[in-house]
């Protein structure tokens, strides 16, 4: 008998066509090139990739079979040789676009930097010479640990350009969570720096990198490089800590990108595990460069003149595939800031559009939930006339925050891109492509060229139309994760056992509910171990939460389930107001009944608590495994390393 599956019970029907103007100069024009592309590659995918390998990228050596696939265990590229730095830089530099800017970057205090690919190259060969006097070598694992400057970047493409593997550990995580990833990780190096700004205070880097190698507690650590950014005073050790500026005056800036294996290790990203400890997400270079660098050209259709912004920090995937190596490998011209919205600038954001003329702007619904509440004067204070594309990243977007950014930022011209991918996939799967698709607001829309996507039961059977499922791929894809660093066991169970092989086929497990409807638009319905479970109706988060955001007082709202003995369990909300509305039993009763208009009597909230502020990750996640325990009235367990703000919790506890 087939397991039970997600419920659907959000309806949206509006429909947005990509503007005219857009299609006519887009990389992919219309619905009919899409349609071609995508049958093309699920007709044969290999000869799909392998075109685009040959045309996209520089190799040193061709490989001799596309796809090597011992399931779950995939090599792409076999025996090919090439390298991500030289294909992100050496290989403009005998174009135009050499004296094109590369890396446009701000700092939160005002000041800002601008590399050109000349410079970039440059500065990345020299800091690619301080490694290697450090005694870094090819197959090593560098550790960085840095503010949003720069020299994060640079050392990102130092590391690849000499083979050695890094690992991105974001600077907002304590120093018990980065001594875990480097002993994990068996670091050799750690690049970092003083300090960096965030919303108007230092984070003290060094000093917690400090905390984390006292006492010899990572034996594999022999040096750390340190950037002055801030000023402040550190603590140098002079037997293992060097100045990033004088290192780098002592060497060459010639230094020949290594060639490495297709299959070779270009990095090690951590992922918080819902229990225990985190996963050391692996990636290698051949099918990573080439699915970062043509999801980035064909997804924000990126064109030559074009300023593109991604607002993520480099310590997260987004960082690393849309931040770094996906726009450079294309030539383009990214933007990096360093700060955040803060009470002192909420218009931060909107200023460096203004300022730097970005035409693509890629963030979270998370920000775009925040940008709201603070009002439409900020927004409305800049010109945001240079903006041509919007994107959403990070979890499923409600439809009330789409149109709100459409029309607010996007001033009702720019299409959308609602991208749902995750660190294991390493680029985009689900999405638009903005001269092509016509959008549903909080609809992901359709999977990318050569992405085999299905919504299936437990059992691994497609499901009908607008029937809740799992949303599962069925075939490998040049950039998916090759294993958990140490842990393939846990790579084979985790990702790829939960749901029968067919007929020997193994099947990727997402870990996400969704839906398709009778246009076979994906909608993304949350997390798997987010669903809740009421009265025999398993109900997916993100369609609750998209109901109670609707209303005019709510901000950000966030949905759990917890026990109860007659129903199974009850839903619990846990909703932040718009600045000028308060908590009241009105309120409270309002808001029970309009999930009811919006959704159904089955979707009513039996509990809703507001609050200042929700649980995240500091890739702005609401952690609702946490809220989960709070609900549930049990003592908070699993892994916490990635929570931004803890305060957060202990006022909901209390409250």
């Amino acid at each position: 008998m087939s397991q039970p599956t997600i419920e659907s019970i959000l309806q949206e029907k509006r429909l947005f066509q990509p503007p005219a103007a857009f299609s006519q100069s887009a990389h992919i024009k219309s619905l009919a090139d899409y349609q071609r592309l995508y049958e093309k590659a699920k007709a044969d995918p290999q000869t799909f990739w392998a075109e685009l390998a040959e045309t996209e990228l520089d190799w040193f050596q061709k490989w001799d079979a596309v796809l090597d696939w011992q399931p779950p265990f995939a090599k792409w590229f076999v025996n090919g040789k090439l390298n991500i730095s030289h294909n992100c830089l050496d290989r403009h530099l005998t174009t135009w676009r050499r004296n094109k800017a590369a890396l446009i970057w701000e700092g939160e205090p005002g000041d800002s930097r601008t590399f050109t690919y000349a410079q970039l190259h440059r500065e990345v060969c020299q800091f690619a010479n301080a490694l290697k006097h450090l005694g870094v070598q090819k197959g090593d694992r560098v550790g960085i640990y840095m503010p949003m400057i720069p020299e994060a970047a640079i050392a990102m493409l130092a590391c690849a350009r000499i083979g050695a593997a890094h690992t991105v550990v974001f600077g907002g995580f304590s120093a018990e969570a980065l001594r875990d990833r480097l002993i994990d990780g068996q670091v050799k190096v750690v690049v970092t720096a003083d300090g960096g700004w965030r919303k108007d205070a230092i984070v003290p880097l060094k000093d917690q990198v400090d905390k984390a190698l006292a006492d010899g507690s990572v034996p594999s650590v022999s040096a750390t490089l340190v950037v002055k950014r801030t000023g402040q005073g550190v603590l140098m050790q002079g037997d293992r800590d060097y100045w990033w500026h004088e290192l780098q005056s002592q060497v060459s800036a010639n230094c020949p990108a290594e060639p490495m294996d297709s299959e070779d290790l270009l990095f090690i990203l951590y992922t918080s595990g819902s229990t225990g400890k985190p996963k050391g997400v692996v990636h290698t270079t051949g099918g990573y460069n080439l699915y970062t660098h043509i999801t980035t050209k064909w997804i924000f259709d990126l064109q030559d003149t074009d300023v593109y912004w991604c607002t993520a920090d480099v310590g997260w995937i987004t960082g690393h595939s849309y931040i770094v190596y996906g726009p450079l490998s294309n030539g383009a011209t990214t933007v990096m800031y360093e700060g955040a919205p803060r009470a002192s600038n909420p218009g931060c954001f909107w200023d460096v559009i203004e300022k730097h003329g970005v035409n693509v702007f890629y963030t979270a619904p998370t920000a775009i939930r925040a940008f709201i509440k603070m009002g439409n004067e900020h927004p409305n204070a800049r010109d945001l006339s240079s903006l041509r594309l919007l994107g959403t990243v990070g979890e499923p977007i409600n439809p009330e925050s789409w149109i709100w950014y459409q029309q607010v930022i996007g001033g009702g011209r720019c299409p959308i891109v609602d991208t749902w991918w995750q660190t294991e996939t390493g680029g985009i799967m689900i999405t638009a492509l903005p001269g092509a698709i016509p959008t549903k607001p909080g609809s992901a829309t359709l999977p990318f060229p050569g992405i085999l996507a299905d919504v299936i039961d437990l059992e691994g059977h497609s499901v009908g139309a607008n029937e809740g499922g799992y949303l599962a791929v069925r075939y490998p894809w040049p950039g998916m994760m090759r294993t958990i660093y140490g842990d393939p066991d846990r790579f084979r169970r985790t990702y790829w056992e939960h749901i029968p092989p067919q007929d020997g086929q193994y099947i990727y497990f997402a870990g996400d509910g969704a839906r398709r409807d009778e246009d076979g638009y994906y909608w993304i319905m949350g997390r798997v171990d987010d669903v809740i479970n009421v009265a025999g109706h398993r109900l997916g988060t993100m369609e609750i939460e998209s109901a109670l955001v609707s209303h005019p007082s709510v901000a950000e709202a966030a949905v759990v389930g917890k026990p109860d003995e007659l129903k199974g369990q009850d839903i619990v909300a846990f909703v932040t107001l718009e600045g000028t509305y308060s908590p009241s039993d009105e309120l409270l009763r309002e808001l029970k009944q309009h999930v009811v208009q919006e959704i159904g009597a089955i979707a009513r909230p039996g509990e809703i608590r507001f609050a200042d502020a929700l649980p995240k990750t500091r890739s702005g996640k609401i952690m609702r495994r946490l809220l989960r325990d709070l609900a549930s009235g049990v003592e908070i367990s699993g892994d916490t390393s990635t929570l931004e703000d803890r305060s957060v919790l202990e006022k909901l506890r209390e409250g």
